[in-house]
């Protein structure tokens, strides 16, 4: 399977129709893994002019020229282009590549092929085109596969994080979820291994900082989230993919791009962003309470989510819920709500909700262990008052 809308010059040479020309590479042997995008077959001098990159361009070398100078920058403009690889049919015009054009496509790193024998142009084209679009179709399909299983884990009552999980298990890489600004909303790992380990730090590594969001590592996929406003073309999350387990292929953006589709519906119509903050520090409290994330990571992941209390103590506080006060699905709005009851206490807070167990779990910051009774006080007055 081929990882872009396209397959390899290799994989072309390799298809009936140019095998039949018995095709020998006289340059650019190591580059034959470039993606064919399209075929194009002509013998005008200006043909370079009329390409967009990417073609495997065969020709019987008419436009070619007659003088070395000529020779080589048609050679040049090709290669400026950024054609997959030049085919040379063999016949009237030469019968064997001068070394000024040979010369030329290997000073460019161009792919040269010459064809021992005749071939019908159209039928490689014909031959290529379709195996191009076969490629391209299967990838549809894997994506498709991607869309119908997030949708699916939707119908079942999943959300956002369950469309991000499948998406990084499809992906074998870490998926995160952005406000426009590049705030975290939330991290999803495959579940195995480093990677699916510790998200978060992985998050911090490559996008903590102002300058990894305003340029992104190489080889990372960005893709919006539509919506968040009136206006055409607003942004309400962004999508982030990073490569860091393997590369990211085209049938990733893809996948992402359907899958962000999914997401815009889900957060217009239930406005999860806030919750969805609030889940990924709820989960990371009962993670660090239960003993699922080592002592030297905390402090690191907690700096991700926002919480930077310095070495002073900490306060744990776990509220639960009666049934009958749970907030009906939106635990954006409670959390909102403690959050501003806890304003007053004036010290650094990191709260989270956990709404399968109707719990919310914070982590307080003291300024010295012999106020720890009298916050507590004031953080249970303003949970009452929250709720």
């Amino acid at each position: 399977m081929e990882s872009h809308s396209g397959i390899t010059v290799q994989r072309a040479l390799e298809l009936p129709g140019l095998r039949a020309g018995l095709p020998e590479v006289v340059a650019g042997a190591d580059r034959l893994n470039r993606t064919v995008r399209w075929v194009h077959a002509g013998e005008v001098p200006n043909i370079a002019s009329l390409l967009k990159g990417g073609e495997l361009l065969l020709t019987t070398g008419l436009g070619l020229g007659t003088r070395p100078a000529e020779q080589r920058a048609f050679v040049r403009r090709l290669a400026d282009r950024g054609i997959a690889a030049l085919v040379v049919e063999l016949g009237p015009r030469f019968s064997r590549l001068p070394a000024s054009i040979v010369d030329a496509a290997r000073a460019a790193g161009l792919p040269l092929v010459q064809l021992h024998r005749e071939v019908p142009f159209v039928a490689v084209t014909e031959e290529v085109h379709t195996e191009i679009v076969n490629g391209h179709y299967a990838l549809l399909q894997q994506a498709e596969e991607v869309h119908r299983r997030a949708t699916r884990a939707l119908l079942d009552g999943g959300g956002v994080p369950q469309v991000l999980g499948i998406l990084a298990d499809f992906t074998a890489n870490p998926v995160f979820l952005e406000t426009p600004d590049g705030r975290l909303l939330y991290a999803a790992s495959t579940g195995t291994g480093p990677v699916g380990a510790d998200p978060l730090q992985v998050w911090e590594g490559m996008r903590g900082d102002r300058a990894a969001r305003e340029s992104p590592p190489t080889g990372a996929l960005l893709v919006d989230v539509p919506g968040g406003g009136p206006e055409t073309g607003a942004v309400r999350a962004r999508l982030v993919l990073l490569a860091v387990a393997g590369p990211l292929a085209t049938v990733h953006r893809m996948a992402a791009e359907r899958a962000a589709g999914l997401l815009a519906v889900v957060l217009m119509q239930a406005r999860q962003e806030e919750e969805l903050a609030a889940r990924g520090r709820g989960d990371f409290l009962t993670d660090l309470a239960e003993g699922r994330i080592a002592p030297e990571d905390a402090p690191a992941q907690a700096r991700v989510l926002g919480f930077r209390p310095g070495g002073t103590p900490l306060l744990p506080v776990v509220m639960r819920l009666a049934p009958e006060l749970s907030p009906s699905g939106n635990w954006a709005l409670l959390a909102r709500a403690v959050l501003e009851e806890l304003a007053s206490v004036g010290v650094p807070v990191l709260l989270g909700v956990r709404p399968v167990e109707g719990r919310v779990p914070l982590l307080l910051g003291l300024r010295s262990e012999g106020e720890r009774a009298a916050v507590a006080d004031r953080v249970a007055a303003a949970l009452r008052a929250g709720v």
